[in-house]
């Protein structure tokens, strides 16, 4: 974010919920977009996005213990050898015998190149299973991703309705005090003319300056309900219209929820995926103690040339070709093998058992949001009725009143009742909703699909894709994963019937 957009995000904040944030404009902002907004920018969603598309990229690193490695090399050199007492030879000089002098050193220079190329043809089953451990982290990732949408569109309708609710509640205080101060000036009034006494102007006062403070202490109650706002979805909150209600989205029993959560909770999920990561390392452990075969082939020139100090040359040329299969088994590792075998079945142990603390919490969560949201629907309930029969109250005192029934501390306490009654029932209205969502996010469902439709959504499996099946695939690839396989280990998870079975990222 750049320091202006800071600044005016920050000025806005402050300027406008210290005045009330009650702005006017020509469309108001729905939750829906505040939604949208946050789906395509929210910094946290988008850094879950990036971390995603990393995990894919293991997916495609695993499958190149499949594919053909192809290297080259080249060398330039050049020497000089020094020939340290070169002594003299006898050979015949223009007819005749002569001592001639041997060379006293020889330059040398050469060049080469070469190319290698290398295929796995067996790996035991290691290079297979770690592609299947590599498949089930994405699906993780997936449900790790699903994980960190609802909790950021549960941040969003959280921040959407708590502005709402601030906003209420600053009109409240601010009708309060125009009340409080019509009803300080008609005490004044009364008093003027002898009908009360100025205990009772004295305590219209004292009520007044306390309702100041209420709205005072309003006003920074709002201005950092917008700041939170701001801070997950992005820009300041304007006119914000009613939330749309998400009954439709609800289930009609606690059962329903139960049953859904098991099939949809992101948690649950990901800790099944995790559990097929680690039963595939397992095998990648085992599939240590099997041979492996690998085929290589080379070819390479080397040139060169040389220089005597007598004046003599030479020239080299070689060219070869080669290749070879290779195959390979441990015998003796020093424990090595054995000890990463019990430390992955250990990591599957522990994997297995975060299954089930997953589901205990997810259920956890559900019953606890579920008898939220049914709390929270009959406290609604009741403070409407409150709220109704607080306004009867207040107008039947104020009439009391006038006709000396009641004096003006009951008056004030039938105001500061009503008050209260009204900010309850928007604090009661705002705890529904978000039980509601808390509801919806324990299940699974809080997804961009069900509150925004018309939001073009992020599909992972698009990047996942893209990846997947860029360069690096080669026709015979197939046939060596199925080769892989042969007696390799198994990288089935030992699970109860209810837990998933492993399955392959799409």
């Amino acid at each position: 974010m750049s320091n202006s957009r800071r600044a005016a995000l920050l000025a806005a904040a402050c300027s406008l919920g210290l005045m009330g944030g009650l702005v006017s404009v020509a469309h108001a902002e729905t939750l829906t977009d505040a939604l949208a907004l946050a789906y395509q920018t929210n910094p946290t969603l988008q850094a879950q996005r990036a971390n995603q598309r990393v995990t894919d990229e293991g997916v495609v690193q695993a499958k190149t213990a499949f594919r053909p490695t192809v290297s080259a090399s080249a060398d330039v050199n050049a020497a000089r050898t020094d020939i340290a007492k070169p002594g003299t030879t006898t050979a015949i000089v223009n007819g005749a015998l002569a001592q001639v002098p041997n060379p006293d050193h020889v330059n040398t220079s050469g060049s080469g190149a070469s190319f290698a190329l290398a295929q796995p043809l067996y790996t035991g089953g290691r290079a297979s299973a770690n592609l299947t451990a590599a498949q089930a982290d994405v699906l993780t990732g997936r449900e790790d991703l699903r994980s960190v949408e609802q909790s950021v569109l549960g941040n969003v309708i959280q921040a959407y309705v708590d502005v709402r609710r601030d906003q209420e509640r600053l009109r409240i205080a601010q009708e309060n005090v125009s009340v409080l101060n019509r009803q300080l000036e008609e005490s004044k009034a009364r008093f003027e003319v002898g009908e009360i006494t100025r205990t009772d102007v004295a305590q219209s006062e004292a009520r007044l300056a306390s309702a100041q403070a209420s709205l005072s202490s309003a006003q920074a109650i709002l201005a950092g309900s917008r700041a939170a706002y701001a801070a997950v979805v992005g820009q300041n909150p304007t006119d914000l219209a009613p939330e749309p209600s998400l009954a439709a989205l609800l289930p009609t029993s606690v059962e329903q929820a139960f049953d859904l959560v098991d099939k949809n909770n992101p948690q649950i999920q990901a800790a099944r995926y995790a559990q097929q990561a680690a039963a595939a390392r397992v095998a990648v452990a085992k599939a240590a103690y099997r041979p492996t075969v690998s085929a290589r082939a080379g070819l390479g020139w080397d040139a060169g040339d040389g220089t005597i100090s007598n004046g003599s040359q030479f020239r080299d040329y070689d060219r070869s070709l080669s290749g070879s299969i290779t195959a390979s088994v441990p015998i003796f590792t020093g424990g090595l093998n054995s000890s990463q075998v019990r430390a992955a079945t250990e990591r599957e142990n522990a994997a297995r058992i975060a299954v089930e603390g997953a589901q205990r919490s997810a259920l956890q969560q559900i019953s606890t949001a579920w008898n939220n949201l049914l709390a929270s629907r009959a406290n609604l309930v009741s403070n409407e009725e409150q709220v109704r029969a607080t306004k009867i109250a207040f107008e039947g005192v104020r009439q009391e009143q006038q006709v000396g029934l009641r004096t003006t501390l009951d008056v004030l306490n039938a105001q500061l009742e009503l008050a209260n009654a009204e900010v309850a029932l928007v604090v009661a209205r705002r705890d529904e909703y978000v039980a509601s969502a808390s509801v919806l996010q324990a299940m699974g469902v809080l997804n961009i699909a069900n509150l925004s439709p018309a939001v073009e959504r992020y599909d992972p499996v698009k990047s996942y894709d893209k990846v997947n099946h860029a360069f690096g695939w080669v026709p015979w690839e197939p046939v060596i994963q199925a080769v892989d396989k042969v007696g390799a280990p198994s990288t089935a998870v030992k699970a109860s019937p209810a837990q998933a079975t492993p399955v392959a990222a799409k």
